[in-house]
């Protein structure tokens, strides 16, 4: 079935709209059904009356001669029964309803009107239907009749469709529950759905028809699968960081006593390099299942002590905003990431601003820088992990391409946003908003 309402409709909905469309289809197929065979009921008594009259009208028209005929009809008629007289055959409506076996009816309680070929039909289906007829007389001419009141009406009054409408109403409601209850566990499968991979195993049970538990079990055999992947290679990942770690300090060790300068600075230079790549890739395997949980902290002074580590190195930074901001973050996960942007920042530029703005539900913070920048359609790209931009960044740095990786991960945890944009005169600026939570 295909919706162009422009409205999202889940299963649930798409359920529920058919069997309302079912149920309306057919309340309102019935409801008109009835009132059809509701209208074309004749009551006995006027049936009866219109009989005696037709008798009556017949033997005193067919009496005089034809002259005087249309007077008498005129005559004849009432306020209920209109008469009139014809010397022709009258045209009968095609698809006008007939009601044959009311004629027959009439005929039996005057059998006398046996031989009139009499044809009695409907006219007006409704609440202001009419009967209409027609008979023969002896000479061949035909009188005419039209009555009122002869048809049961029927008013289908805002309480009887009330009434009606009380079971199908009953009838959706129940459903509806019934359906939800169907499709329980699917809303349970698409919520573990979205946690997959973020660290938390949730065992969806099974439940529901053959067909939804045979994917509920599915999807728990998959996770697992899943989990065991991801633990197995941060494991060895970080067990391999760990180890590199101990023969990277013996090799620093080594290098210290190489009186060759040069030669000294530039194994340390390498040894730097390769810690650089360790410690980056624990943080980023780490995060995964970091316990690290919010707390009370001073983001202003987080900010400005990062500052002044880079001013203490010798590098042209730049701290603007508020002397104390607290909320409640992650603090080592979002000091890392103030780490990674302002050596982020250095690496491809010469200077760098940090600022912090306070607003009355976000807090917002900026890390600007003088480089390269980075291409429109590569903003994207670099906050993938291991990634780097050649053609925007110079090959010689730091790391396995995780710093912004590492940023973004931080940055989801405290439920905020990142942005890069290209400043207008030259740069990059990286933008963090976090909910301010006090």
């Amino acid at each position: 079935m295909n919706w162009r309402l422009g409205i999202p409709i889940g299963l649930l909905g798409r359920i529920f709209t058919i069997l309302l469309l079912t149920v309306v289809i057919e309340f309102g197929a019935s409801t008109y059904l009835y009132e059809r065979s509701s209208n074309f009921s004749v009551r006995e008594d006027e049936a009866r009356r219109l009989a005696e009259h037709l008798v009556i009208a017949r033997k005193l028209i067919d009496e005089r001669p034809a002259p005087d005929r249309p007077a008498l009809a005129e005559e004849l008629t009432t306020d209920r029964y209109d008469v009139s007289w014809s010397p022709d055959t009258p045209t009968r409506e095609k698809f006008a309803p007939a009601l044959d076996q009311t004629s027959r009816q009439i005929v039996t309680w005057e059998p006398s009107l046996a031989g009139s070929d009499m044809r009695l039909r409907l006219s007006s289906p409704g609440r202001n239907a009419a009967v209409l007829g027609e008979l023969r007389l002896s000479d061949g001419s035909w009188l005419l009749f039209r009555t009122r009141g002869l048809v049961e009406s029927w008013d289908l009054a805002a309480g009887r469709i009330m009434l009606a409408m009380v079971p199908a109403a009953a009838f959706l409601l129940l459903g509806g529950l019934l359906i939800r209850r169907a499709l329980s566990p699917i809303r349970l499968l698409a919520r573990a759905t979205e946690k997959v991979g973020s660290g938390d195993r949730i065992a969806v049970p099974e439940a529901g028809t053959s067909e939804v538990r045979q994917l509920v079990r599915a999807f728990n055999t998959m996770q697992h699968r899943i989990h065991d992947l991801i633990e197995d290679r941060t494991q060895a990942l970080a067990a391999v960081g760990h180890d590199l770690r101990t023969p990277l300090a013996r090799v620093q060790l080594r290098a210290e006593a190489i009186r060759d300068e040069p030669a000294r600075e530039a194994i340390s230079r390498d040894v730097a390099e390769m810690d650089g790549i360790v410690a980056s890739l624990l943080a980023f395997l780490g995060g995964e299942d970091d316990p690290e949980r919010p707390t009370r902290s001073d983001v202003a002074v987080m900010a400005a002590t990062t500052i002044d580590h880079a001013q203490d190195l010798g590098a042209d930074a730049l701290y603007e905003g508020p002397d104390h901001l607290e909320a409640n973050i992650r603090p080592t996960s979002l000091r890392r990431a103030l780490v990674n942007l302002v050596d982020n920042a250095l690496q491809y530029g010469t200077t760098v601003r940090l600022s912090v703005t306070s607003h009355t539900d976000t807090i917002r913070i900026r890390v600007e820088d003088n480089g390269p920048g980075i291409l429109e359609d590569h903003m994207d790209k670099v906050l993938r992990p291991f990634t780097r931009l050649d053609t925007a960044r110079r090959r010689n740095t730091k790391g396995l391409g995780l710093g912004l990786a590492i940023v973004a991960r931080a940055v989801e945890r405290e439920d905020g946003s990142l942005t890069l944009s290209n400043l207008p005169e030259r740069g990059l600026r990286v933008e963090i908003v976090l909910p301010h939570r006090i």
